[in-house]
């Protein structure tokens, strides 16, 4: 018995050669459609791809290709965070000071719900200069880490922006965060030899309630009280300050205004000397990072009608991450990697399902029943009568040797 063998899908070696990504789009048509929809909404995205490629794509796709591509690269950082976890590398080259700052930020979800994405800001500060008769400290070179979970599972997975901007070996590293207890766990994790620095702006939070019990809530009195207190903590520091409202707690030891307030900047005392750290070149305040919520997240997940499906927020945050910390070019070769590596995989898996389904069948092939046909009634009568009807009406019957054979009996006879 002769065994005929059907030709299988196999893979065509010029894709690996051109490092062909799925889809229709060559690899900068792919990377350009991503990049847009990362910077823009999808819709908006689409229009500018083809106003400037002159290739229509649709809406959707520039979803899947861009959700696609951030969710290849979380796969990439947590496995590399978890090898750093793992071996310890050496951490990158560090500067002469470093700036730390973390907090977090909403994203709205489908139906209606809402999530915290926090995000960590890294950059390296300068030397003072002088503004408006004011001293002021800047930083550069920021860079980004984002993701929407747990702070546990966000302090752990940051070290690979910590480890890639050498915090470790960095002379200096000042942490300005506000008082949130995940950003001391935080701060405690990666650098707990940081200089800690309680946001400025934080501070004056905890003092302006104060100011409202005792003069009225935008009174001007209360106005003026709170700017002179703040005053005199930025350049005097905290200890004249936290005498006075002790002494106001006296006064009124049932109000939770001024007995909350006052625990919450007792207990970060050392973190709110503002003049020490003025003197050190330090920044008082986490600018870097409400300034990177505002680019990273809400300037592409928090627009006008936008909800976001849970699993697709960290995929947005990576792609932002590497945008905004102008890092494309760098990571961007990455993805392309691990997407062509999950399209190999997928084609191998395909390709190793269709030849167990083909040797299944040529060992065990299927047994057809074999049916036999019902017989097809036949009425004689019926067969004779349709027999002699097509008889008469056959006209090619008409003429035998050019005579009639209907001819009528009355004719004339030639």
């Amino acid at each position: 018995m002769e065994i005929v063998q059907i030709a299988d899908k196999g893979f065509f070696p010029l894709d690996e050669e051109l490092e062909l990504l799925p889809g229709s789009l060559t690899p900068h048509g792919h990377e350009c459609l991503v990049r847009l929809a990362s910077w823009i909404p999808f819709k908006e995205a689409t229009k500018l791809f083809e106003a400037f490629m002159s290739i229509p794509v649709s809406k959707s796709l520039s979803r899947r290709y861009t959700e696609e591509a951030g969710a290849a690269y979380v796969e990439l950082q947590t496995e590399e965070a978890e090898r750093i976890e793992r071996e310890l590398p050496e951490a990158a080259a560090g500067v002469d000071k470093l700036q730390i700052s973390a907090d977090g930020a909403m994203v709205p979800l489908l139906h209606g719900q809402w999530c915290e994405v926090r995000t960590v800001v890294i950059g390296e500060v300068q030397p003072k200069v002088e503004e408006r008769g004011e001293w002021l400290v800047h930083t550069r070179k920021q860079s980004y880490f984002s993701r929407k979970m747990r702070a546990e599972e966000f302090t752990r997975l940051a070290i690979v922006e910590i480890q890639r901007r050498g915090v470790e070996n960095s002379k200096k590293v000042g942490a300005v965060m506000d008082g949130a207890e995940w950003l001391q766990g935080f701060t405690d994790y990666h650098c707990p030899e940081a200089v800690r620095i309680l946001d400025f702006p934080h501070a004056a939070e905890h003092i302006s309630p104060i100011g409202a019990f005792l003069y009225g809530d935008g009174a001007p009195a209360m106005t003026q009280w709170v700017g002179e207190r703040l005053h005199q903590l930025k350049h005097e520091g905290p200890t004249e300050l936290l005498a006075e409202l002790r002494n106001i707690q006296k006064e009124h030891p049932d109000e939770k205004a001024v007995s909350g307030n006052l625990a919450y900047l007792e207990k970060r005392e050392k973190q709110m000397q503002y003049p020490d750290f003025q003197a050190q070149g330090w920044p008082i305040g986490s600018g870097i990072v409400e300034s990177g919520n505002k680019l990273v997240v809400e300037a592409r997940l928090k627009g006008s009608g936008m909800h976001w499906a849970d699993f697709n927020v960290n995929s947005m945050l990576a792609l932002r991450n590497i945008l905004c910390s102008d890092r494309w070019n760098e990571e961007w070769p990455k993805v392309v990697a691990r997407l062509r590596h999950h399209n190999t995989q997928k084609r191998i898996e395909q390709h190793r399902h269709r030849v167990e389904v083909k040797a299944a069948l040529i060992s065990n092939p299927p047994s057809l029943p074999m049916v036999d046909a019902p017989p097809i009634p036949v009425s004689t009568h019926s067969q004779q009568s349709v027999f002699s009807e097509k008889k008469r009406d056959n006209p090619w019957k008409k003429f035998k040797y050019g005579k009639s054979l209907y001819q009528p009996k009355n004719s004339p006879k030639n």
